[in-house]
């Protein structure tokens, strides 16, 4: 598929990883949709960047498919999804306040994992409809999983649950929308600099950058937009989940 004629909604789109996503979208040529819960910052970056922006908690379903529907009209079709909404959900099973409450892991699967569950299922239903390109494809899907889905630390039991389903439905999906032309392919962070992690001491981000071993710093919003757009451009990438990394293997905490 053609990057320049991305049709992109892109959940988590207001900052970070899903905002480097919108910006080269639109860059190229493209035309982006930006769903987020944070509607004052949706709205500032789509409207900076030239984007369109709705208000979505990608937890609920009826809220999914009202956003993603108005999006399509508004964006005149959808061939790509990318999905970068979620939360941390730091928390151990059993803490110093006790045993971790089965509504704080379940709000986190709720944001995470459902809600790229909602978005895919909502997306690939409008995808059928698209006119094939010379190939037979029809739109690509693209999830956010990340390192912890594999070496998930202390403290990350939840998140890590999440993502380690992320990770594992997208074979699945890619199975079963093969017939349709509809890609799906999962992209799994390291470390990167996103605003949580802008907003720790420059001593604390060096550390953490020194533990990958190259290039041994920050991963860049940048350079994962840049693997989004290698994505939709190679028809071969497609039921895989590819590390972003530099190399990393995460530590027990």
């Amino acid at each position: 598929m053609k990057f320049d004629e991305s049709l992109a909604v892109i959940t988590g789109g207001a900052s970070g990883l899903g905002k480097a996503v919108a910006e080269r979208v639109v860059a190229a040529g493209g035309k982006a949709a930006i769903l987020d819960l944070q509607e004052a910052a949706g709205a500032s970056t789509a409207a900076a960047i030239g984007a369109t922006f709705f208000k979505c908690n990608v937890g609920v379903e009826s809220e999914v498919i009202r956003a993603i529907g108005a999006a399509r009209e508004a964006l005149g079709g959808i061939n790509l999804l990318v999905n970068c909404a979620g939360i941390v959900g730091a928390g151990k099973l059993v803490g110093k306040d006790g045993p971790m409450s089965g509504a704080f892991f379940e709000n986190v699967v709720r944001v995470n994992l459902i809600g790229t569950f909602l978005c895919d299922k909502t997306a690939a239903a409008l995808m059928q409809t698209n006119a094939p390109n010379e190939e037979g494809e029809r739109g690509v899907i693209i999830h956010t999983a990340s390192v912890a889905a594999f070496e998930g630390q202390i403290g990350q039991v939840a998140y890590s649950a999440t993502k380690a389903g992320i990770a594992g439905m997208t074979l699945p999906i890619a199975r079963e929308l093969a017939k349709s032309g509809i890609r799906c392919v999962a992209i799994a962070p390291g470390i990167f600099m996103t605003p949580m992690l802008a907003t720790l001491p420059q001593d604390v981000q060096d550390s953490l950058g020194k533990q990958v071993p190259f290039p041994a710093r920050l991963g860049k919003p940048a350079e994962f937009a840049q693997l989004v757009q290698s994505i939709v451009e190679i028809p071969t990438l497609n039921g895989e989940t590819i590390r972003l990394d530099g190399a990393i293997r995460m530590a027990p905490r």
